[in-house]
Parts: structure tokens; sequence; C-alpha cells
């Protein structure tokens, strides 16, 4: 009996397909797919518009899933008609492979530890890129990515542009990806993280074969066009909504006194950067722009590299009790920039002095908070200082 044969009941009960998408590739994929069944008995195979053998070679396999395009479509589009296909027959994790004979199927049962272990975690197949024949080229461009992924999402992986992996398709269903070619798997991989599912990976062979013998189909010009506009695109939103929004997350569940210890007194970080956080954290709290003061504070928070556990316990100085004696201090303040100088309130029922009292506190807000967050920054470097000599 082969030793790969007890591994199919493994899969099985994992309810975890393999997809190999192909183009092209007819002199690779029947052996291919006969290694691949010693190990995994459901197969489902994505024809994308071969007009080579490729149709003539499936033909003699029964016991596998195929889809057949017509025309190319990419391989983007190729894995999500495989991914939907194995979510209708019941699979809650899929394993993609390439058929131009770069991976390996004994590969396949590394993928399973991660399974027993109960995760649902994309598990990425590492490859050894510093071995003989690969491409300068590839070892770059995969450099590159795996530094855009890192500022897309805050995790760090070394290899981005595998094609051998393991998705949790069950627990990634509803996760809306666009792209259709081989920026998919770039995208799939920055969506999920987003998502909240884990990223890990896992070592395992690659032949690359010699220069003259490689069955490439990816086109350095488009190909690469689309990737790098997809990583801007990516990027950007990273930055401005997902990271801040990861923050945001993580700390809305602790409890304040939960951040001070665990963020705040167990770090290490400079004097003036706690004094700064707490500058800004009271400068967004008491900006007039409700309801996002944490995610945009959060952002810049991340930019310029200040603490965001210090911040994000600064900024709620805008919990409800404290929301009356800012409104009132905010108004005050306008009063006094604009020339008024006056702690009454008076506000009638007017267009005019409707526009005039928000035109004071918006003014003010902006002052007010300006102030405050420049005396309490200021304060909070004094106690540092004042602490570090008691001590």
């Amino acid at each position: 009996m082969s030793k790969a044969k007890p591994y199919r009941e493994e899969f099985k009960r994992h309810n975890c397909c393999v997809i190999i998408p192909t183009y092209n590739n007819a002199g690779c994929i029947e052996q291919l797919l006969n290694d691949v069944l010693e190990y995994c008995n459901d197969v489902i195979v994505v024809n994308d518009g071969s007009t080579d053998r490729t149709r003539e070679v499936l033909s003699a396999f029964n016991t596998i899933g195929v889809i057949d395009f017509p025309e190319n479509r990419g391989k983007g589009k190729a894995l999500q008609a495989a991914f939907n296909q194995a979510l209708e027959q019941g699979f809650d994790r899929a394993i993609t492979l390439d058929s131009d004979n770069q991976h390996r199927a004994s590969d396949l049962p590394s993928f399973l530890k991660f399974m027993e272990e109960g995760s649902d975690a994309l598990v990425i197949g590492s490859r050894q890129l510093k071995q003989e024949n690969v491409p300068g080229k590839n070892r770059f461009a995969n450099r590159l990515s795996s530094m855009v992924y890192r500022i897309e999402t805050g995790r760090k992986i070394k290899d981005t542009q595998s094609g051998y992996r393991l998705y949790p398709i069950r627990a990634m269903a509803g996760t809306r990806l666009f792209s259709g070619r081989y920026e998919f798997e770039l995208e799939a991989l920055v969506k999920a993280s987003w998502r909240g599912i884990e990223v890990r990976e896992t070592p395992i062979d690659v032949y690359y074969p010699p220069e003259g013998e490689r069955v490439s189909h990816f086109r350095p010009g488009m190909d690469f066009l689309r990737i790098t506009l997809l990583n801007i695109l990516l990027g950007f939103l990273g930055l401005i909504y997902y990271r801040p929004r990861q923050v945001f997350l993580k700390y809305r569940n602790k409890s304040l006194r939960q951040i001070f210890r665990e963020d705040i007194v167990r770090s290490d970080t400079p004097r003036y950067i706690i004094a700064l956080s707490v500058a800004f954290g009271i400068f967004m709290g008491i900006l007039p722009i409700w309801g996002y003061q944490l995610i945009i504070g959060l952002f810049f928070a991340h930019l310029f590299r200040l603490n965001k556990a210090i911040f994000f316990i600064a900024a709620n100085i805008s919990i409800p009790p404290m929301i009356p004696g800012i409104l009132y201090l905010s108004y005050v303040t306008g009063s006094y920039v604009l020339g008024d100088g006056s702690w009454k309130v008076e506000i009638a029922l007017n267009f005019e002095s409707i526009g005039q009292n928000l035109k004071q506190y918006l003014t003010g807000a902006v002052v007010f908070a300006t102030i405050a967050g420049v005396v309490t920054g200021a304060l909070s470097y004094a106690i540092l200082i004042l602490f570090k000599r008691a001590r």
C-alpha cells in the first residue's frame, strides 16, 4: 500500500478538497493529478480555456470534478468558480496548487496539522526561494509584495505569492473579491487578514525548471500593472480604514484599566511619545467630528508612530458625562475667539442665530481642542519627569 493513501481519509474527515486551475499545461497535468489522487480523492480541476490537449487529458480521469471554461478567464475567475463549487458540495477547506510542475503533491500532508488544530487559518505554502534556478526577479517581487502586505495588514509573512495554499473557504464565504487574474491571490490574502482570519505559513518544496523549460502564462507587463494597481488600492484602504479599525476593535473590548496595565505600564514608550499621545488623544476627543474621532485619530496615531493605547484612553474624554462640559467650554471659547467674550449661552430660534451659534461652537471647539491638547500634553510630560525623579 502506498504511504500516501492513508491521508485520503484525513482530508475527507476535514472536509477538504484540492483545487487545480490549469491553462495549457497538458504536458504536466496528467502526472500531477496521478500524484494528487494518491493523497486526496476530492479534486476539482478548472480548465481555463486551454487550447492544447488539456481537455483530452482530463477526460481520462472520471473521478475528479472538472469545470471547463470555453475561453481563458484568468486564474482568479477559475479559483472563484472552484471555491463556489466546493462550497456547494459541502467542503469547508480547499488546497490550491498550480499545474505548471512547480508544486509537489507530496507537500499536501503538511497542511493537515493546521486542520488537526481546528484552525480556520489561511495557510501559505512558503517556498524556498534561495535555491538554484529561482529567477532573481521572482525573489525581488516576493520581497516587495511581502513589504506591501505588511503595510496593508500589519502582519509579516515570507511568501505572499505562492499559489500553494490552504483556504478556509467556509470561513471566507461572503468575502467580496473582484480580481480576475493573478492579482486575485493577493486580494484574497489581504481581505482574509482584514476579516480577522489568521494567516500562517508552512514550508514546501518547489521546482523551478531551467529557463528554456519553464511554462508560465504570467504577463510581465499587464499582470504586473494589475498587481501594482491593486496594491495601491489595498494599501490606501488599509492605512485609512482597516488598520485603524483593527486597533479600534482591539481596544474597544478592553476596559480602560486593562489598556492602562497591558499597553502602557508594561510598555517602554519614551516620555515624549506618551505626552504627544495624550495631547493628540485629548485634541481628537474634543474635535467636533463626533463618531469619527477614534477611526481618524488611530490612523494618524499609527502614521506618526504614537502610542495607540494611550491615544485611545485620552480620546475617551468625550464620554457622555463629559460631553455637556466640552460643548459649553467649546461654545465659550468660540465667543472669545470671535470677539464677543461671554460665558452666557443665548440661543434664539431663527436661522441667523442658529448659524451664528454653530459657527461659534465649531470655531471654539477647534481652538479649545488645541489648547486642551497642548496643556495636557505638557502636564503629562512634566508629571513623567517628576515621577522618574521620585523613583
